[in-house]
């Protein structure tokens, strides 16, 4: 710390010994800085205030509808990025400021003041934006501030309608594409089906229950092919029983009992339909349902009806012998013409069954391939829902687009609202010569203090016995110390309220020229 401070104390001895050299910088620093600072011209400021108001009554009422773009963000990005070259180029030409320009280089020169002196300032959250300029000639300044209100304004959100035009024209190109898509999707939907034609079922059933339906029509055929065969076999035997009748006539016995064969039709009828309940009653329930023991028990009711008739008809046969045998002719051929009949229901209920199962065994086999085949099906029917739902949607979006862009020419996307007009400061903004003559005496200052120390360092001085022995390293025998007589202290007096006072003379013809500047300011305001 000592030797930090010793080292201090000489560079200030060092300074002080060449201080008329830094003050004359001083004051030749200062003179320069002042002519610099009245050199430089005054330059007048112009602005605009401008009001962007972004609501509308359309737009609630439109909600849904129409789309909306956010014009506050559109507004703010103009804002920011209206200062571009192509505006700045424009803005010379509306301006008159190319007449100025003799070359490329005053050109791009000019270009790149106006990007650096062009001010677009928001104030506050409100869509207000403030416009301005600097320039020396206040008329200019104004010039450049109305062309920049009118490229603001003018260039405001068209960018919009062309926006909606381009969404419009790349929707409709994407609705032919889908369009294309659909129609290849129905060719191969309408293709599969015509390849398939057997395994869509009516109504919405599928293969299972296809299969099942002929099912249960080949069991209700291999039914009725069993009743008609057996009234084909009963016809068949009372026909043969009635041909052994008559040709034993003799024979009570066999007689009683073909008369009792051809007796009783009604019963036989009756036990039949019974049998054919049962036989439809047990392809739906249990043998341990109602309805099924009730079939039973009306079965064997009518069994016993009939045994009972037949022992009576037996009785009054064996009472009452018949001698002709005419009744037996005709009962024959009744038989016959019934066999007959039979037969012919039996081969066409045989033809049906054999349809029946020709049908079910197909059924089978489609059953096989019906799970690739609906997953086929739903592949291509996924594919046409999709495009249609997608084109479907463009549609609406390509109606959406159309509203907005009738939206934006019924009720305008922002109204651009002028507050202030331009106008150019009847006073100078700049430079502030109050603020830059303080700065050119602090300059001033210190680069005497910097003359003064660059000389002591390139003449430097040993003002202490150490600093002289670290220097040359050598043993030091001794010191000789200088006494001033009264005429050198008077004079060193003498000499140090010179430097004050040139000194003080600098601060204060400094002062005295910035009061006198601020009532000239003054005055001219």
């Amino acid at each position: 710390m000592d030797e930090l401070i010793s080292q201090g104390l000489t560079i200030i001895r060092g300074m002080w010994k060449h201080r008329w050299m830094g003050l004359l910088t001083a004051w030749i620093v200062a003179a320069i800085g002042v002519v610099i600072v009245l050199a430089v011209p005054d330059k007048y400021e112009a602005s605009a205030r401008i009001y962007v108001d972004t609501q509308s009554i359309l737009k609630p009422l439109m909600s849904g509808l129409a789309v909306q773009p956010n014009v506050d963000q559109q507004v703010g990005m103009l804002s920011r990025t209206l200062i571009s070259r192509p505006n700045i180029e424009k803005l010379i030409r509306m301006a008159d400021l190319d007449l100025s320009t003799q070359s490329k280089s005053d050109q791009e020169s000019l270009i790149e003041s106006l990007t650096k002196t062009l001010e677009i300032k928001t104030v506050g959250r409100d869509n207000l934006y403030i416009l301005s300029y600097r320039d020396v000639s206040p008329d200019k300044a104004k010039r450049v501030v109305q062309a920049l209100v009118s490229i603001f304004v003018e260039s405001s959100l068209g960018d919009t309608r062309k926006d909606s035009e381009v969404a419009k024209k790349f929707i409709d190109e994407q609705i032919k594409s889908y369009e294309a898509k659909l129609q290849e999707a129905e060719t191969r939907l309408k293709e599969f089906k015509l390849r398939n034609l057997e395994m869509q079922a009516g109504e919405g059933k599928g293969m299972a229950d296809q299969l099942g339906s002929i099912n249960t029509q080949l069991n209700q055929a291999r039914l009725e092919l069993r009743e008609a065969e057996n009234a084909r076999n009963s016809a068949k035997s009372q026909l043969d029983e009635e041909k052994n009748q008559s040709s034993n006539l003799t024979s009570r016995s066999l007689l009683q009992e073909s008369t009792l064969s051809i007796a009783t039709p009604e019963i036989d009828a009756r036990i039949d339909a019974q049998k054919r309940n049962l036989d439809n009653l047990l392809q739906r329930f249990t043998e341990q349902h109602p309805d099924v023991a009730g079939a039973r028990r009306m079965i064997r009711e009518l069994e016993d009806l009939k045994r009972r008739e037949v022992q009576q008809l037996r009785k009054a046969a064996l009472a009452n012998p018949m001698p002709s045998s005419g009744g037996s002719n005709l009962a024959a051929q009744e038989l016959g013409r019934l066999l007959a009949t039979a037969e012919v229901q039996v081969a066409s209920l045989r033809a049906r069954v054999g349809e029946y199962e020709a049908r079910y065994r197909r059924a089978l086999e489609l059953m096989k391939t019906a799970p690739q085949v609906e997953a086929e099906f739903a592949q291509l029917n996924r594919d046409y829902d999709i495009n249609k739902k997608n084109y479907n949607d463009l549609v609406a979006r390509r109606e959406s687009a159309a509203l907005s862009g009738d939206l934006e020419s019924a009720a305008g996307v922002a109204d651009f609202r002028l507050i202030d007009p331009p106008r150019a400061s009847p006073k100078p903004v700049a430079p502030n010569r109050l603020l830059l003559l303080p700065m050119a005496l602090v300059a001033a200052v210190a680069a005497g203090m910097a003359m003064s120390f660059a000389i002591s360092q390139l003449r430097s001085v040993f003002y202490d016995p150490r600093s002289l022995t670290d220097s040359v390293g050598l043993p030091l025998l001794g010191t000789v110390s200088l006494i001033l007589s009264d005429e050198d202290l008077a004079s060193r007096r003498s000499e140090l309220r010179k430097f004050l006072g040139a000194c003080g003379v600098l601060v204060l013809i400094f002062t005295i020229g910035m009061v006198a500047f601020t009532l000239m300011s003054g005055r001219a305001g």
